[in-house]
């Protein structure tokens, strides 16, 4: 779970006074430029609630225990429950069971905790109801069904909302009349509250949140009233809802009602409260504030030591190496195997989860899933069986892709990393020429329109010419046209509209940039970037609008070639085209000089092209290269 923290704002706090009353002040030996304003010193504390913990699965109790841990990081001075503590509906021996499993969880607590009573602690089911179901039960080990006690100037107050129907003893939480208090209960909470009238702060609990009249009915209002007419009573908390509720403040009283710690939960909205968390209540005499802390969420700083640290920072880079692609023909089918390897770079074990899918249903992998544990620097070979059958490349063609999982084990502790997924690599085989008319690929500036990875883009040294039609729907300030750069290479740009070709060489890049307006967009027009050994040039619609002197060796790097963007030293696509691109082609030859040349119109492959797409349709998600190395880049859009 994320480090979500989500803040429930209690009564708002007055403004903290500067704490400088003459008795304290700031020490320093440094010239005093800013006022610091001292804490204040009062009679602050926190305590801590817990929600239900019944009606989940067997394996809720270990949430429980969780929170019982990181609550103690806390340091509360109390701990209060909202009822549920055990699964009941049972009878005695076996609620026995559940109990002492609770006790001995919440043993773990380093603060008392107190607790209220649920319909799950109280109703009988089986032989021999005795009539106060399991209250008796309860009492003998848990506490009083309703009860009070003092802390720091403040009144706590537990209700009991199970009393049942005061007519025929039915108990039922989702009827009126099974939801009203006794008045021997009412006689308890007029006493309680006379008692605690001088008290900074009276906070009440129960379980069923009664003050929602569409489940409860209208008998709270009898409670309200006492509560208001008290004038120091400033929150109610309960639960049974399994999900976070706020209501108020009214009359000067907040209603908070509580998620889980280990029960049933639907978690439809974790940021909305449909989650396992514990409320953190700070009281101060001018007010209280209510934090939500989900369970899983806070963290022991002890444990993270730099060795922790520095073990997650090189597990990070940490990359799953898949040693050959897969074939897949015309017909969509592909059936092979992927050869992987994993190093474990620590000097401690490893856990591994890796998931193989694809967005693409017809892909079967055998297996389809993985949990490994790596020893420390033991490096792992394995292979996963990847099945695909079609009758064509079709457009819903996806690549298979494996998710990896790492987590690093440092005692009882588990680390993990963002699951990280890269998508498997997919060669096509015996793809044919695309008919049609003529076509382009066009794009909205988000992305790269298609990608050319490093090792397919065979392009010696020497001599280069880079080359397409576009037409561009906007100006942005910077656009990569055709780019495979990042410190190397070559590229065309677009700086608000106007062309720019640049290619690196000696360690340096060498720019030929238009001094003339900017391209006009809606329009088609031809660009070229030419290197002949001894000059740059750049070319726009036949006519040379730029030449620089350049010569040396291109410098290489593996980034690949997006067509419609420029590549990050990730090689992620960044400056995105906003347009239109066709009859893209690279070719290690000077193909144009002198000041003017004819516009070419389809281009044809000759030995000196390396690269050529015509951009008219796509072959699955391939395009298809019409140069004599058929390497058919991926369109990404």
């Amino acid at each position: 779970m994320s480090l979500l923290l989500l803040c429930l704002l209690g009564t708002p706090s007055l403004p903290r006074a500067s704490a400088d009353d003459g008795e304290r002040s700031l020490h320093t030996d440094r010239p005093v430029k800013v006022e610091l304003a001292l804490p204040v010193e009062d009679d602050a504390f926190t305590f801590v609630v817990f929600g239900d913990r019944t009606g989940g699965p067997a394996r809720g109790i270990e949430v429980l225990a969780q929170a019982v841990e990181e609550t103690n990081r806390l340091d509360p001075d109390l701990v209060m429950t909202v009822g549920d503590l055990v699964q009941g509906y049972n009878e005695t021996p076996q609620w026995l069971e559940q109990m002492r499993e609770y006790k001995a969880v919440m043993a773990g607590l380093e603060a008392p905790w107190f607790p209220v009573a649920g319909n799950h602690d109280i109703y009988w089911r089986g032989e021999g109801r005795p009539p106060g179901e399991h209250e008796s039960d309860y009492e003998a080990n848990f506490g009083p069904l309703w009860y009070a006690f003092d802390h720091k100037g403040c009144t706590f107050i537990v209700l009991y909302s199970d009393e049942g129907d005061p007519e025929t003893g039915e108990r039922r939480f989702d009827r009126a009349e099974c939801q009203r208090m006794s008045a021997r209960q009412f006689a308890f909470l007029d006493r309680a509250l006379r008692e605690a009238a001088d008290s900074r702060h009276v906070f009440l609990f129960l379980h069923h949140p009664r003050w929602y009249r569409l489940i409860y009915g209208g008998d709270w209002e009898r409670v309200h009233q006492r509560l208001a007419a008290a004038g120091n009573v400033s929150a109610v908390f309960a639960g049974h809802i399994h999900r976070l509720a706020y209501e108020g403040p009214r009359d000067g009283i907040e209603y908070f009602t509580l998620a889980t710690v280990g029960g049933s939960q639907s978690g439809i909205s974790p940021e909305a409260g449909y989650l396992h968390q514990f409320d953190v209540v700070t009281v101060r005499d001018d007010g209280i504030e209510v934090t939500s802390i989900p369970v899983g969420s806070t963290l022991d700083p002890r444990r993270i030591t730099m060795a922790v640290s520095e073990a997650m920072r090189t597990l990070s880079r940490v990359e799953l190496s898949v040693a050959q692609a897969l074939a897949i023909d015309r017909d969509g089918v592909a059936d092979g195997s992927y050869g992987m390897t994993l190093t474990n770079p620590l000097e401690r074990s490893l856990e591994v989860d890796l998931a193989f899918g694809s967005g693409d249903s017809r892909w079967i992998f055998t297996p389809d899933h993985a949990h490994l544990t790596l020893t420390a620097k033991e490096t792992l070979d394995f292979a996963v069986r990847a099945r695909h059958r079609s009758s064509s490349l079709d457009e819903s063609l996806r690549l298979p892709s494996v998710t990896m999982e790492l987590a690093l084990a440092d005692g009882d502790a588990l680390y993990h990393l963002p699951a990280r997924s890269r998508e498997l690599p997919l060669v096509p085989v015996g793809l044919t020429r695309p008919t049609g008319t003529d076509q382009a690929l066009s794009g909205t500036g988000a992305d790269a329109l298609v990608r050319v990875e490093d090792g397919d883009l065979d392009l010696p040294d020497g001599p280069v010419t880079l080359e397409c039609r576009f037409r561009a729907r906007t100006h942005t300030q910077r656009a990569g046209l055709l780019c495979k750069t990042e410190n190397s290479e070559l590229g065309i740009f677009l700086y608000g509209g106007v062309p720019e070709f640049v290619i690196h060489l000696g360690g340096r890049y060498v720019t030929a940039r238009s001094s003339a307006p900017p391209v006009a967009t809606q329009t088609w027009h031809h660009i070229a970037g030419v290197y002949d050994g001894t000059e740059v040039r750049l070319y726009v619609d036949g006519k040379r609008v730029a030449a620089t002197p350049g010569s040396g060796r291109r410098t290489r790097r593996a980034v690949p070639f997006l067509i419609g963007a420029d590549p990050n030293g990730d090689g992620r696509a960044t400056s995105a085209f906003d347009g239109a691109i066709d009859e893209v082609r690279l070719s290690s030859v000077a193909r144009y000089q002198g000041e003017r040349f004819e516009l070419p119109g389809r281009h044809s492959p000759d030995p000196s092209t390396r690269l050529l797409l015509h951009l008219d349709a796509l072959v699955g998600p391939w395009v298809y290269d019409d140069s004599p190395l058929h390497h058919h880049p991926r369109h990404t859009k």
